[in-house]
């Protein structure tokens, strides 16, 4: 069943779930790079794989409960959550208290972890009855800017609507808009391209901060534990869709334009609307709807405006007929709904009213008309807007110097997904050691890496033996013979050069300390390196930040590409011929990596790597911290012969310990330069 405020014209919707080249694209394709549109069908093709998975296999109910288990543990992974943090104590502080007409309003701060602050207000009916239990509200608030203040404070008609309709309401401060600010926008503007390594993504912070405030909520005498309902909009609307997915004493979820899907994020370029605190790291290749679905068979009020553009109708027509078929499995089918108001991406009469009705019939049995949804407003224009409760009252923290100077909100992303902590293996133990490394590296960072990447497929012979290479479908690789060097007819080696992303040189001089006469000298350049580079803007980092939408990483793919080139490369010449991988700075690290995955590699030859994926310039690959570090991989290429040029003498230490291990000191060699030494 699905009910209209308003009428929508058909032409704004394009029905049913397939194709999505006529859905609404947030901006122009770029076309300024030679790789833009190679890059671009990619990931609309890879995008299509996933979205066309949701429900594949689950016929009933019942194969859906049984899968139920596996997909929220791979969902709080996915979150940076899994392990699930423990219950800590939230040391929730009330600093002040507001009287209102009909209503009162506390300022409350809890901890979610230690020394993770949230600040939020907690409205609350005038007079409540001894003993009684009142149903409650979580609103977790969208992407307003009130500053100081926190963006609480600019949607507080909200909490002041449920306090005076009997309902206890907690709303929360974002990290990033709350009171101790904080960052969203980490691959969005700010370069934190380890965020991908580390597994981190705002969204877990801001589900476990719902979810605690839920565990707060719950210790209150007043509150019904079995009547919560979660709502927000935009950013809360995503966050809506976080928390009631982890949090089954979510009773009801009312998001508003809060989610859209994969074929919208990616091929339509709508993510480029978005900040980081928008998304999961798609580490399973889950069709996006799939978090939404694991609220069913609870009451869930799918909210949108026809308008939208970072919440698109074509995305919103899927998502609900999505909902609508897992939903009939239950037989629950009027337990979900849609709401499409006319108009852009904000509240209107139409969106508050049918929030508060849905709530109001699941929470309390009451499903009459709301007639005083508009009371209470925020009202005026952005820089003049006046408000029912001064913003400045509704703090936490009244000044500056009541912020807790041991706060970790401003650097929680350093901390909120703990590192793997790798000890070497003890002699003996090298084998089963590796194996349980490259087991969980391919579960969670390499997953969608065949059992044994191909060679590539040559395409072109551009000169005698250069050459373009198919490494994927639709995806090129470049390789270039190097003459320079003077490689004699009959192969000993071939030496295969990656380029970086970032290089402007073929060959760099310490090539030269590598080359052996006899050796062939190949240059590789992977996908969005030269001939094949896309375009790159800062804001928004479209093509990074896909990847990981579609559960991978620039950089996976270019390891996927130095694999196929080299065993390209192997299957060139006679097979007694050892192919050795070769790089300097990020691009060692990705020799490194395709030597892992491809038994044939012979060796590897770096220098100057940067050697901890925390490293700016260290490539980056999903989830990889939470597994390993870049000296754990540099060991794992044992008893291949691994030669590091460059001054890491102190932080190569491991990688000699991990070599003993596996009983091949000998082949790893490690020459600092002269300056290191000198010291």
């Amino acid at each position: 069943m699905r009910y209209w405020y308003l009428a929508v014209l058909a032409s704004v919707i394009t029905f049913g779930d397939g194709s999505t080249a006529q859905g609404q694209a947030y901006s122009p394709p770029d076309r300024d790079e030679p790789g833009d549109e190679m890059i671009q069908e990619y990931l609309s093709c890879e995008t299509q794989k996933i979205h066309n998975c949701f429900l594949r296999g689950v016929e009933s109910a019942e194969n859906w409960e049984k899968l139920r288990p596996k997909y929220k543990q791979e969902y709080f992974y996915m979150l940076g959550l899994w392990p699930l943090p423990s219950k800590t104590p939230l040391k929730a502080t009330i600093t002040g208290t507001l009287q209102g007409d009909g209503y009162v309003v506390d300022m409350l701060g809890y901890q979610s972890q230690p020394r993770l602050y949230v600040t939020a207000n907690l409205y609350r009916p005038t007079n409540i009855k001894e003993g009684e239990r009142l149903p409650a509200v979580l609103y977790v608030c969208g992407h307003s800017r009130r500053g100081r203040n926190g963006n609480k404070t600019a949607y507080q008609s909200h909490g002041i609507w449920f306090a005076r309709h009997g309902y206890i309401c907690l709303m929360l401060d974002t990290l990033q808009l709350g009171e101790i600010a904080a960052i969203h926008h980490g691959t969005y503007r700010q370069s934190r391209w380890w965020w991908h390594s580390r597994g981190y993504t705002p969204a877990g912070v801001e589900c476990l901060n719902g979810m605690r405030g839920i565990d707060y909520l719950i210790s209150r005498a007043d509150v019904d534990p079995k009547r919560i309902a979660v709502t927000g909009i935009s950013g809360g609307g995503a966050a809506t869709f976080w928390i009631a997915a982890a949090d089954e004493r979510v009773k009801v979820a009312v998001p508003v334009s809060g989610m859209a899907d994969l074929p919208s994020y990616v091929p339509n370029r709508v993510i480029n609307g978005h900040c980081d605190c928008m998304f999961l790291y798609n580490t399973f290749q889950w069709p996006w709807t799939r978090i939404a679905a694991l609220v069913v068979p609870r009451p869930l009020l799918f909210v949108n405006s026809d308008h939208d553009r970072i919440f698109p109708m074509d995305a919103n027509q899927r998502v609900i007929n999505r909902l609508e078929q897992i939903y009939s499995l239950y037989g629950a089918g009027d337990f979900v709904d849609s709401v499409v108001s006319i108009g852009g991406h904000a509240y209107r009469q139409d969106i508050r009213q049918a929030a508060y009705r849905f709530i109001n019939i699941h929470l309390k049995n009451d499903a009459s008309v709301v007639n005083d949804s508009e009371a209470d407003l925020v009202t005026g224009p952005r820089n003049n807007q006046l408000h029912p409760i001064e913003p400045n009252r509704l703090r936490v923290f009244p000044d500056d110097s009541d912020i807790p100077g041991d706060e970790l909100n401003t650097t929680i992303d350093e901390h909120f997904v703990p590192a793997a902590r790798v000890e070497p293996p003890r002699k003996g133990e090298y084998d089963a050691w590796r194996a349980a490394i490259l087991a969980e590296l391919r579960r969670v960072t390499f997953r969608y890496f065949p059992e044994r990447i191909p060679s590539a497929r040559l395409l072109e012979q551009v000169q005698p033996d250069d050459a373009r290479l198919a490494s994927e479908p639709g995806l090129e690789v470049r390789l270039q013979y190097v003459t320079a060097l003077e490689s004699t007819k009959d192969a000993k080696r071939i030496l295969m050069i990656v380029r970086g992303p970032n290089s402007t040189e073929c060959v760099s001089d310490w090539i030269h300390r590598v080359y052996k006469p006899g050796d062939h000298v190949y240059v590789c350049a992977p996908r969005g390196v030269d001939q094949t580079r896309w375009t790159r803007k800062n804001p928004p980092n479209y093509v990074e930040r896909c990847h990981v939408l579609i559960g991978r990483t620039v950089d996976t793919g270019r390891v996927w590409d130095i694999v196929a080139a080299a065993r390209y490369l192997q299957g060139k010449y006679n097979e007694d011929i050892g192919v050795y991988v070769l790089g300097e700075g990020t691009a060692g690290v990705l020799a490194a990596y395709a030597a892992l995955w491809e038994p044939e590699i012979a060796g590897v030859l770096l220098n100057k790597p940067p050697l901890s994926h925390m490293n700016t310039e260290a490539p980056q690959f999903l989830n990889v911290l939470r597994v390993c570090d870049v000296p754990d991989v540099l060991g794992m290429l044992a008893p291949r012969a691994l030669t590091i040029y460059g001054n890491h003498s102190e932080h190569l230490r491991k990688v000699a310990e991990i070599y003993a291990a596996a009983g091949a000191s000998t082949k790893f060699v490690h020459k600092p330069d002269k300056a290191d030494q000198m010291r």
